[in-house]
């Protein structure tokens, strides 16, 4: 058996292209689907593929590992960036999927079978752009409660929010009573039970993170993800000691030596491989075992589209350091159109259950695809107030 072509396919999803990629094989009707989708890098991943194909093509499918090595490990620079990272993963993604169709059981069962009985779903509320609505706090405040209360109403028990704005790299109590009143208002109208996340997509500097870190810690955070800049474990680490708040990092990290410091400074409690950039699913299940390892949690980051979804879930089916799957439920009404699943969603705790469905459980409508090609994703630009780039 041999890979005969790997094909990407666009698809236009409002914020972001989605980016799938087909990996064919020389028997008839046997594929397997990843995804590639990498936010204002499009046409630079898609040529990543295209080069990083010319060492799949040809090849053995079923040889993931032997796969893996070369496509991270040839043509003398390792896939470390994120752009060749990426197109890898989407490949090893994809090569997992035509396993488990080959042998005609889900991924979850290649990896010793199901260690859980259901994986719960959260959702993301958006948010963070405070110089919006700065002057109509309160009015922000109960935006972020109407969001949360209609969030459970959906049926997830869990939810994160962007409560954190962009804040330059020093500034007073201004941004940081701005998030509290935020968090308070949602957990205020949520009640205790239902699991809320911070993110602050890494826009603080360390010391502003340990502040926002300290302010929310009494609305007792299921976590508070990416407090500071990524770069800075020493930061991450001392945000960590400082509050009794789980921290959360790592969707910006590729590959398992990038995770390494984080474990060993103890850095964070939660860590959140993206599986389409760090390497894939072979990477992920490295990551997940360094986090049993240390007794940390595993939750994927997964803002992208259905097939990282899939592959999410699989993993989460087989890992006992896995504890929730990111959801994107509601970007675009035409989600469900383009995918066929093969497994159901419980409206109530938003629970997905393994199925039998071979790979990934998954199919890909190509028809459905090309009615949404590449548009240029809207052009993202953050500033703080005296002009200076801020991060996005």
């Amino acid at each position: 058996m041999k890979i005969t072509a790997i094909e990407t396919h666009i698809c236009h999803a409002r914020m972001r292209n989605w980016i799938f990629v087909k990996v064919i094989t020389d028997q008839a009707g046997l594929w397997g689907w990843g995804e590639a989708t990498l936010e204002w890098h499009t046409r630079a991943v898609v040529g990543a593929i295209e080069d990083v194909a010319q060492l799949a093509v040809g090849e053995d499918p079923t040889r993931i590992e032997h796969l893996w090595q070369m496509m991270h490990r040839q043509h003398f620079w390792h896939a470390n960036g994120v752009v060749r990272a990426t197109a890898a993963s989407a490949i090893d993604i994809a090569l997992w999927d035509i396993a488990g169709k080959i042998h005609g059981v889900p991924c979850h069962k290649l990896w010793g079978g199901p260690v859980r009985d259901y994986v719960r779903l959260y959702c993301h509320l958006g948010g963070g752009r405070m110089e919006d609505f700065y002057e109509t706090k309160p009015a922000d405040a109960g935006r972020f409660a109407e969001l949360a209360v209609q969030a459970v109403a959906e049926g997830f028990t869990a939810f994160k929010t962007m409560a954190v704005p962009e804040t330059a790299p020093l500034e007073g109590l201004r941004p940081i009573k701005y998030a509290e009143a935020c968090v308070r208002a949602m957990r205020e109208a949520v009640g205790d039970e239902i699991d809320l996340m911070v993110d602050c997509h890494a826009r603080p500097s360390p010391r502003m993170g340990l502040l926002f870190a300290r302010a929310l810690e009494p609305y007792g955070l299921y976590w508070f993800e990416e407090p500071c800049w990524p770069e800075s474990v020493e930061g991450i680490a001392a945000i960590q000691q400082a509050v009794a708040t789980p921290i959360a990092t790592g969707e910006r990290l590729i590959g398992q030596h990038a995770f390494r410091p984080f474990l060993e400074r103890q850095a964070c409690s939660v860590l959140q491989p993206d599986i389409t950039h760090c390497g894939g699913l072979s990477e992920a299940r490295r990551i997940a075992a360094m986090a049993e390892a240390y007794r940390l949690s595993l939750a994927p980051h997964n803002p992208q589209g259905p097939v990282s979804t899939a592959a999410s879930l699989e993993l989460g089916f087989a890992t006992p350091s896995y504890i929730i799957c990111e959801s994107v439920h509601a970007d675009v009404p035409w989600r469900r159109d383009i995918v066929s699943e093969g497994y159901t969603i419980e409206p109530r705790g938003r629970l997905v259950r393994p199925t039998d469905r071979p790979g990934l459980g998954i199919e890909i409508d190509e028809a459905e695809v090309k009615k949404h090609p590449f548009q240029q994703e809207v052009l993202q630009r953050s500033f703080y107030a005296d002009g200076a780039v801020a991060d996005w």
